[in-house]
Formats: C-alpha cells, sequence, structure tokens
C-alpha cells in the first residue's frame, strides 16, 4: 500500500474540567489516511469527534503526539496556513460563508484561500459562467440567485454553497462535520449525492462526521467508531459493506 498522506501519531489533547483531574478527550490516537479514502465517523456526544476534526483542522492545539501530511509533521502549523491544503464545512449553514458577499463573491474569495491578498481587480463578472454552472448541479435555484447576499439564501442554499466553496480548489484533506445534519431530509439526500459524486470525480481525501447511520454504511470505504477520545473501531472492505443498522446500534448499546 502507499505511503499514508495524512497521519495523526500517538495524539492526545488533554483538559482540566472546573480545574480538576486531567482528562484525555483525544486519547493517544493513531490514524492513517491514505488518498482517496472516504471515512465516515460515528460516535456518542462527547466521543471526540468534534475534537479530532479541530485538531487536524488546527483549532485545537493538541498535548502531545504528531499530525503529518505527506510526512511532513504540520503539528504547530497555524490554522491559516492549513487552508492551503485542508477545506471544512461545518454543520451551522451560518458558518464558512460571508453574509453579506453575493454568492458569486463568496465563490471568489474561495477560489483565493490560501493565497496572498492584494489590492488587485476581482475579474468576478468573467467568472460567472463558471460559477453558473457550478451551482446548478442541485435543483435547489442557487444558480438563479448569484447576486444575492449570502444571508438571504435559505439553509440548504447556504449549505449548497459552503460544500461547493470547500471543494472548488480540490483541497487535499476535506472535512464534512456533520454538514447535512441541519437540513431536511430531502435536502440532505441530495447535498450528500452531490457530496458523493464530487468526491469521486475529483478523487477527494475526506473525513465526515454523521448521526445518520444510514449514511454512515451507504458512504465511503471506512467507517471509524470513536469512544471516550479514542478509535474504537475501523471497519473497511468487504467488513464494513457487511454491516447493518443492528450492528451500528450496538456500538452505542453495547449492554443491550
Amino acid at each position: 500500500m502507499n505511503k499514508p498522506l495524512f497521519q495523526l501519531k500517538d495524539v492526545v489533547k488533554t483538559v482540566h474540567p472546573n480545574g480538576g483531574q486531567p482528562l484525555n478527550i483525544l486519547d493517544h490516537v493513531n490514524l492513517d489516511i491514505h488518498s482517496g479514502d472516504f471515512i465516515t465517523i460515528l460516535g456518542s456526544n462527547g466521543a471526540g469527534k468534534s475534537t479530532l476534526f479541530n485538531a487536524i483542522g488546527g483549532n485545537l492545539p493538541i498535548t502531545s503526539g504528531h499530525i503529518l501530511l505527506n510526512g511532513n509533521d504540520i503539528t504547530k502549523t497555524s490554522v491559516t496556513k492549513r487552508t492551503q491544503f485542508l477545506s471544512r464545512v461545518f454543520q451551522d449553514p451560518k458558518l464558512g460563508t460571508a453574509p453579506r458577499m453575493t454568492v458569486a463573491e463568496n465563490l471568489l474569495l474561495a477560489e483565493k484561500r490560501g493565497q496572498s491578498r492584494f489590492l488587485v481587480p476581482r475579474h468576478l463578472k468573467r467568472e460567472m459562467a463558471k460559477y453558473q454552472q457550478l451551482t446548478s448541479q442541485l435543483h435547489n435555484h442557487l444558480s438563479e440567485r448569484l447576486n444575492t447576499p449570502t444571508g438571504n439564501l435559505s439553509g440548504g442554499q447556504r449549505q449548497t454553497l459552503s460544500f461547493l466553496m470547500a471543494t472548488i480548489k480540490k483541497p487535499e484533506i476535506l472535512l464534512l462535520d456533520e454538514h447535512t445534519a441541519a437540513l431536511d431530509p430531502n435536502t440532505s439526500n441530495e447535498l450528500m449525492a452531490l457530496t458523493e459524486q464530487t468526491i469521486k470525480e475529483q478523487h477527494l481525501t475526506c473525513l465526515m462526521i454523521t448521526h445518520h447511520l444510514d449514511d454512515a454504511l451507504k458512504y465511503g470505504n471506512r467507517l471509524l467508531v470513536l469512544n471516550q477520545g479514542q478509535i474504537e473501531y475501523d471497519f473497511s472492505g468487504s467488513e464494513k459493506q457487511a454491516m447493518t443498522k443492528q450492528d451500528l446500534y450496538q456500538f452505542f448499546n453495547p449492554a443491550n
């Protein structure tokens, strides 16, 4: 097998709740992620899912261990510099977009993610045809609202925009943090279909936190189960394909 694209090596994040005894909310996590992996992540509340994403994204400095990209240690790399190779879509549709900027302006901004900013012409008009095609992938009328401020969009339209912004530059690592959880079932299904299509077409490497057991089973080539800050299970291949919702329920109700 090829060398991992991304690695967590013995990663620990320790906190002291209310000034009390130390608690490892990430507890010696080791994870190899290979190019093209689409990893779905399950875990009960407090299992460490968001903490894991915050550590990968650089939002939360780890206590010990190492984080590597292509074999290079990025443990101390800032959040800003990580945007050069990493994108994230959050659960809240209001995050990840600039509400007073139009849809087209947000997409243009996303294309310049990780670049140095200079006072140069935006050339927005010449990009409009491309943005029209990009936003027409879902039948939610986003393509008709390129000149609309993002704050005036519906939740589904805004989350679609967030996803398009996160993938427009083909990041090396894509983090999807329950990105369909705030959407109605129909909109959620449409965005998940676009997610799978985009990941396949662009050969993206993706980690997706979800509470939808059906999505955890249907999508991705690997399934991780987190518990108390540790990766308790890592299923792939035929083992993942053979799993059922009843199997997954056992991880949340081990006594049953």
